[in-house]
């Protein structure tokens, strides 16, 4: 099951003004889609949501939605954040089953940038997706794709058919898409053509 549990209330009213009367009470107001059932506005103490978002696993990922004795799992599609503060304002949560095949973007990471055997000789990443959208079960998300730079060389083209995918997970385009290019960098450039001209 999910590793978070957010304890939710229903709350009455929606827009702005009711938004903001909830957040004076200090929760954070969110709304509950999908599942074939019609919206519902909840909110969750704000000092609870803060510490679910901070864990890095509430975004993305499977959480158990609690009200009173009902439990519900959902998938934390988006939170908005005050453009001043960086506090929380509202969410949007997803009603899923556990194993329902959803799509979700997980985010791209790159190691060993300083082994790198195209790094070593003054080459470039040039990422083209920072984000990858999978389709998979709800319970089988990924934290994210991690892809391995320790052989790449200049002018390689790293593509989706190179990163391992865990089972029952697959790219949501049904194409080879490219997520990162290592390219020789204007420095990099520069020195092999004062090189050649000593030459």
């Amino acid at each position: 099951m999910a590793e978070i549990i957010l304890n939710v209330e229903v709350r009455e009213g929606a827009g702005t003004g009711a938004a903001r009367a909830v957040r004076r009470e200090g929760k954070v107001p969110g709304t509950l889609y999908g599942g074939g059932k019609a919206p519902v506005n909840i909110a969750v103490r704000a000092n609870e949501f803060r510490k679910s978002l901070y864990t890095g696993k509430l975004l993305g990922h499977l959480v158990t939605l609690q009200h009173g004795d009902e439990k519900q799992s959902v998938i934390a599609k988006s939170v908005q954040f005050h453009p001043v503060t960086d506090e929380p304002v509202h969410f949007d949560l997803y009603r899923v089953d556990e194993h329902q095949l959803i799509k979700i973007e997980v985010p791209v990471h790159f190691k060993n940038q300083d082994i790198s055997v195209g790094m070593k000789k003054g080459g470039s990443l040039e990422v083209i997706r920072h984000t990858v959208e999978l389709a998979c079960p709800a319970d089988k998300i990924p934290e994210e794709l991690v892809i391995d730079l320790a052989n790449h060389d200049i002018g390689d083209t790293i593509r989706i058919s190179e990163v391992k995918l865990p089972e029952g997970v697959k790219p949501a385009m049904d194409r080879d898409f490219v997520i990162a290019t290592l390219k020789a960098s204007s420095a990099a450039q520069s020195d092999a053509g004062d090189t050649t001209t000593e030459a």
